[in-house]
This record gives C-alpha cells, structure tokens and sequence, in this order.
C-alpha cells in the first residue's frame, strides 16, 4: 500500500511547513510519495495551497516526479501539466474541488473521504473516515505518513 503525505505533513498539519520544497523534500527522504499543491501563474510554477505561496523548483519535478502526485489547483494549471506530460507517461496528476472521485493521470481513483472504496483507490485522509475500511485500496494520502506506516 502507498503511503503518500499529504502536502509533506509527516506527523500532523503543519500549514506553515506544508508544500515548502524543503518540507516535500523532506518527506521523500523519509520514503514517503508526497500529495504537492501545484499553480501556474504568470508563467511559472508555484506551489501553495489556497494560492501560489513558493516558487516551484523544476528540479524538484525532474527529480522526483515518480514521487509525486501533483494536485492542480486551477483550470490554467491542469492545462500547463498536460503539456508537460503530452504522452501520459510522466507525471501523476489531478484537479478537483469537492468531487466524490478524480480519475489521476496514472488511473488511481482519487476518493474524497468517507467515500467508497476500490483496489486502486487512494483514500485521502484516512484519519477522518467514519470507517476505518481502507486496508484494501491501493493507497492513503494522509497528514500522518509516520502513524500509518507504523500501524500498517
């Protein structure tokens, strides 16, 4: 199962840490997939999650793009990604606001909590299920990489 830290967090939310490159950095150090908020805005990259907060080393994408699940947060974002990745073998990303399921560009079904789900579901913030039934998807995207490895 994949462990994938939401935003970098690796023991709880930590918003003044959290999609810093040195935070994300950090936690693919660790051995962890990370769950990045990715804008693109007057032509460059940023990340941020309610608006472009960091500028978006490339280098970070270059290297560790199989490490990473690149959330869009604009329309003009997911327009830029698909570009990048004009073949589809590339980078893991998405866009979505508050829908149930997000089908991402490698075809994991990104499941909004509390939400049904699949073998090759990721179930975002298991910490917030109402039923702890996630041991059968095929990942967690969680603000507690380290509870979770530790439990699993």
């Amino acid at each position: 199962m994949k462990i994938i830290s939401h935003r970098g967090n690796l023991s709880g939310p930590d918003p003044k840490q959290e999609n810093k490159p040195s935070q994300i950095i950090s936690a693919i150090e660790k051995g962890y997939e990370v769950e990045i908020d990715v804008w693109f805005k007057d032509k460059k990259f940023y990340l941020g999650h309610d608006e472009p907060q960091y500028d978006f080393p490339f280098e970070l994408l270059e290297k560790f793009y199989t490490k990473l699940w690149v959330h869009a947060k604009s329309f003009d974002t997911l327009n830029k990604l698909k570009d990048i990745d004009y073949d589809g073998n590339y980078l893991n990303y998405f866009w979505h606001q508050s829908d149930d399921y997000v089908l991402t560009s490698k075809g994991y079904i990104w499941t909004f909590p509390n939400k049904f789900l699949s073998y090759n579901s990721i179930c975002v913030k298991p910490e917030i299920q109402t039923e702890k039934v996630f041991l059968d998807c095929a990942g967690i995207c969680t603000d507690f990489p380290i509870k979770y490895e530790n439990n699993l």
